[in-house]
This record gives C-alpha cells, structure tokens and sequence, in this order.
C-alpha cells in the first residue's frame, strides 16, 4: 500500500491528518478499547492519522465518540431485533423475555471480532490481527462490505479522487459472526 500516495489523494479529497500515532498510542488505544489493530490499519494510522468529525481520534482515547462507535454494531443490531423482527436462526429460538433476547444478542457480539472503526459507520474486524481484512459499511443489520481490504475500501469510498470507479468485491476474508450477516 502506498501510503503517501494515499494521503495525498484523501487530502485532495478534503481529509485532514494530524501526525501519524507512535506506537505507544497504538499499544494504549489497543490496551484501552480491548482491540487489537489489523497489520495494515496499525501502519495507516501510524504513517497519518485522519481527523475531522467522520475519524475516531485515536489519540483522544477520552473522547466518548471513540466508545459510540465501538457500541454502535451492538445498538443497531439490538434495534433491528427489537423493531424489525431480526433473529439469526444460528441463535437458537429467539427467548420471549426483552433482557434475556438482549443478553443472546449481546454474548454473539462479544464472542465476535470487534468492529474497529475507521470513518463514520465503516468498520474493519481487529481478528485476525493481520493485513487483508474486509471492510464493512454497518446500519444496523444491514451491513454490507465496502472493501476487501483498507486499501481498496479507501479507493472505493473515495473513487472520484483515485480516479477510478467503485470497484466490486470479488473475494474476501471470511470473518467471524460478520461475514454471515454481510452475506
């Protein structure tokens, strides 16, 4: 991945950086939110950290934007279950009891690969801790994949300043609980 070139492109593409966290961020961020960064989410956010509304400030780990977003999978899955009738089959039959369906909802999604998120509802799973992971564009249940990785996610979110068209997803890396609700 070359990254200069893709920072200049999102720069051209009105995204702002702040210089590149220091492993030590990396490591606290990590520590802090249980997670752990893919190999080439880790050398993005080292080489240039994005910043503005739409980017978790990884280098406010106070920041409770930061604690939403990781949230955010849990919440909309949790409202489609509540308000559209959304249950896995994979989840056994559904309990009649509220806080007892939450609870089935909730173990399945921290049995998961943590979503980490990368700008506004665009996520990437921290396992495995590896270069190549898929990223996923997540609205409650309706989670689709916007990249096969972060490099051609960052070319299809940001096309028009690549200079090419959205590409489609061929193959990807299957992930845990996610790749079946991207289907």
């Amino acid at each position: 991945m070359d990254l200069q070139h893709i920072k200049s492109t999102l720069e051209r593409a009105g995204v702002n950086f702040q210089l590149g966290l220091s492993s030590h961020e990396i490591t606290a961020a990590e520590s802090r939110f249980s997670l752990a960064f893919p190999e080439d989410l880790r050398e993005f956010l080292m080489f240039a950290l994005p910043s503005g509304e739409r980017f978790p400030n990884w280098r406010d780990l106070d920041d409770p934007a930061i604690a939403h977003a990781l949230g955010w999978p849990l919440e909309g899955i949790w409202f489609d279950v509540q308000q559209n009738a959304f249950w896995l089959e994979e989840w056994g039959a559904k309990p009649s009891d509220e806080s007892a369906a939450y609870e089935v909802v909730r173990q399945r999604v921290a049995e998961a690969p943590k979503l980490i998120p990368i700008m506004g509802h665009r996520y990437m799973p921290d396992r495995p801790a590896a270069r190549g992971n898929p990223v996923y564009s997540v609205y409650q249940t309706d989670i689709i994949y916007y990249g096969s990785d972060l490099e051609h996610y960052l070319h299809n979110e940001f096309y028009y300043y690549f200079g090419m068209p959205h590409h489609q997803i061929d193959e990807t890396r299957s992930i845990e609980f996610w790749s079946l609700l991207a289907g």
